[in-house]
């Protein structure tokens, strides 16, 4: 099996296991008791929370654990007071942040949405003619479906300048984008550890000192009293290992998969010409969305049959017969929104299986297109 969905998980880092299995077995408590087993496991969270901080530039009191990236999101739409005047999120937002938005609305908030071009991209002026009096602006820094660079300082600005507070979804960014810069501008930002080679089950939400939010879990006064629950400590310190290693070797990461992606993308434009799309125009450089023009959501299971894993887009809708709402959003029809698949790429990928995923997805999609279905 070729394995070109390191956008929807990569595997643990064995510095990352490493890390973690004392908080596995022996160093096991609960960092809330207080004796020494727990005072352990405490620390190790504590040092934790520090190196992460330190590696987004910003204080440990504002970097809050959580269960993953789907939680922080959630926390951050639905909680932050600033949202009660109201919510701006793009059309292309995970559905975390998506349905978040809708429970808002549910509520009774007011949710306006910032359309994108067709190259996949957030204008900063969309901003600045957003009706209303909104207090919380969500924009992701990378889109999970096509990689697309959002111009995340440029929104959180024009969010600023209406006095309204900047969210951004950063999952998606943190192998191949510089995350301080990022966190420098936002009000709140989520991140998630599998999608670094860590540990699924653990992410963080950053809350800059000033910004008031309530509880979205209740039920204890662990991470100052904001998110019921006892911390995964295990989690938290292979999160916190496998993203020092991310930003360390961000560049040999963007200089590797941007290689692979260029080889991979030339092959199959070489040999299936117009019937292919290359989606997005400023992308990062381990994502390469195509569309494939007469092809549907089957075409991913002769991929599969044949060997090579990747998606048709995030691999939490992946049941969903909807059409991506990420390229509806894009100005794509409905069939051409069905007929995406994403392929991503690690450092573990070779130029010789990003040629043979090629060579299997250019025969697979001229079977499927002459019938063989």
């Amino acid at each position: 099996m070729i394995y070109l969905d390191y956008a929807a998980t990569t595997p643990l880092r064995s510095e990352a296991l490493e890390a973690m299995l004392p908080y596995l077995k022996e160093d096991f408590g609960n960092p809330d008791s207080l004796h020494a087993v727990g005072r352990r496991a405490a620390l190790a969270l504590q040092n934790a929370r520090d190196e992460i901080a330190a590696l987004l530039g910003v204080r440990a009191a504002e970097v809050y654990f959580t269960s993953g990236g789907t939680e922080a999101d959630n926390w951050a739409v639905r909680c932050t007071k600033a949202a009660e005047r109201g919510i701006v999120v793009s059309a292309i937002e995970h559905h975390a942040v998506l349905e978040a938005a809708q429970l808002a609305a549910h509520a009774g908030r007011a949710v306006y949405y910032l359309p994108v071009g067709r190259d996949g991209s957030v204008a900063p002026d969309a901003v600045a003619d957003t009706s209303g009096d909104a207090g919380l602006f969500c924009v992701m820094a990378v889109n999970n479906e096509t990689g697309v660079l959002q111009p995340v300082a440029q929104l959180a600005a024009a969010a600023h300048a209406r006095g309204a507070l900047f969210f951004s979804d950063c999952v998606q960014a943190a192998c191949s984008c510089e995350l301080r810069p990022l966190a420098a501008v936002c009000d709140l930002m989520s991140l998630s550890a599998h999608k670094v080679g860590g540990p699924k089950g653990v992410g963080v939400l950053v809350i800059k000192k000033g910004v008031r939010i309530s509880s979205l879990i209740a039920g204890g006064e662990q991470e100052r009293g904001l998110r019921g629950g006892t911390v995964n400590v295990a989690g938290a310190v292979g999160f916190a290992k496998a993203l020092s290693l991310a930003v360390r070797e961000r560049e040999d990461f963007v200089r590797h998969t941007q290689a692979m992606r260029a080889a991979f993308e030339a092959r199959i434009v070489e040999k299936l010409g117009n019937a292919v799309t290359v989606d997005g125009v400023r992308r990062v450089s381990n994502i390469s969305h195509l569309t494939l023009s007469g092809s549907g959501p089957a075409l991913l299971g002769m991929l599969d049959l044949s060997g090579l894993a990747c998606s048709a887009g995030a691999a939490c809708a992946a049941h969903s017969t909807l059409p991506s709402h990420v390229m509806t959003a894009m100005g794509r029809t409905e069939d051409e929104a069905r007929a995406g698949l994403r392929f991503s790429f690690g450092m573990r990928t070779t130029e010789t299986e990003a040629l043979a995923a090629a060579e299997i997805a250019i025969k697979s999609y001229r079977k499927f297109t002459e019938g063989g279905r």
